[in-house]
């Protein structure tokens, strides 16, 4: 058997520089590949999972490890895919996470094809998460050795399949360590400070992209208490998140917050305190890591946003790629549009969007 081939998604930052370093040490043949996506027309340069500084440097982190490196032109697909999604789910009344799509269609779909196109069995991203064989045989994902960097939530989206092909290898190692091993093989992307915000947003407030590409949504309407009692007007559902307590403009003696947000009827329902939170949800297109829907209710460690700490929760599957989520606990946050992603211990099990 000869050397097998890998295709790195690169990004210009530290974390793919050092996935295709340590696995060109390894031994594997190592292609760089790097995802050219979309940005507003006239702000070309600033989608920054591919600024031409990212860019530049995934290029120069390439010519130093002596691998081949390939540009891959993504921006129609992730256009019509990503950002769509991202402006459908506001316009629905939900704060979606178009990063899980991104993984999903992006980088595990389209990526990925022109990957095993090239001849490459497996493709390898920067994501702090780790694989292993199940006893059955089949592969399980685990959370990052640094917690603190785990970004297993993102990637609950990924099957069998995919994961048959997937390699993770800065997963095993702390964030600092990395930077270390960047130092150590003298790429210029160790000291890259790590980016945290929406790609093609390129730092600015969601907000503001929404009324530039979407402005019909923000439609004003009815703020009103849980009851019904119209209370205030809002500026358009997009404007507001779950648990928002400040900038609602309404004059009240206890401090209100954002319980709910209601498409049907584009009304905001606001209320106190102790009226937040709630102890179950729902949750659709659940994707079960193992390929196959346990068939009994099971206890989970359920994280319902990518910053939340994980909360203890009885889950049901349910007929139809859903799951039923109750919490030992009250839940505070519940947004609908972000991920429910279930863990027991180090594994990850599966998750799906909340209604």
């Amino acid at each position: 058997m000869g050397t097998q081939k890998v295709v790195v998604a690169m990004s210009g930052g530290v974390d793919s520089s050092v996935a295709a370093a340590l696995l060109k040490r390894q031994g594997y043949e190592v292609v760089g590949m790097m995802l050219r996506l979309w940005s507003e027309p006239g702000r070309e340069d600033s989608n920054r999972c591919c600024t031409p500084d990212s860019m530049a440097q995934a290029r120069r982190v390439a010519a130093m490890l002596d691998i081949p490196f390939y540009v891959i032109d993504a921006k129609n697909i992730f256009r019509e895919t990503v950002v769509q999604y991202f402006l459908d789910g506001y316009a629905r009344g939900e704060t979606p996470n178009p990063c899980l799509l991104c993984n999903r269609q992006i980088r595990w779909t389209f990526l990925l094809d022109h990957a095993l196109a090239l001849g490459a069995e497996f493709m390898a991203t920067g994501h702090y998460v780790r694989i292993r064989k199940g006893e059955s045989g089949k592969n399980e994902l685990l959370r990052a050795v640094d917690h603190s960097k785990d970004q297993s939530y993102v990637l609950h989206v990924l099957t069998q399949d995919k994961l048959a092909h997937a390699l993770f290898p800065v997963g095993e190692y702390p964030k600092p360590e990395i930077r270390r091993i960047a130092r150590d093989f003298g790429l210029p992307t160790a000291s890259r400070a790590d980016s945290q915000d929406l790609c093609f947003l390129a730092g600015e407030d969601y907000r503001t992209f929404l009324r530039r590409n979407a402005g019909g949504i923000f439609k004003p309407g009815e703020i009103v208490t849980a009851d019904g009692k119209v209370i205030g007007q809002h500026t358009g559902l997009a404007n507001y998140t779950i648990g928002q307590r400040k900038g609602l403009g309404i004059a009240s003696p206890v401090p209100l917050y954002v319980i709910t947000k209601n498409a049907t009827d584009n009304t905001l329902v606001v209320g106190a305190q102790g009226e937040l939170g709630s102890s179950e949800l729902t949750a659709r297109g659940v994707n079960w890591i193992s390929g196959k829907a346990p068939t009994d209710p099971f206890h989970a460690d359920v994280k319902i946003r990518y910053t939340a700490k994980e909360a203890g929760a009885l889950v049901t599957p349910l007929n139809g790629a859903q799951a039923k989520v109750r919490f030992d606990a009250l839940a505070r946050d519940i947004t609908a549009g972000q991920a429910a992603v279930f863990y027991q211990g180090e594994v990850l099990l599966g998750g799906g969007i909340i209604n």
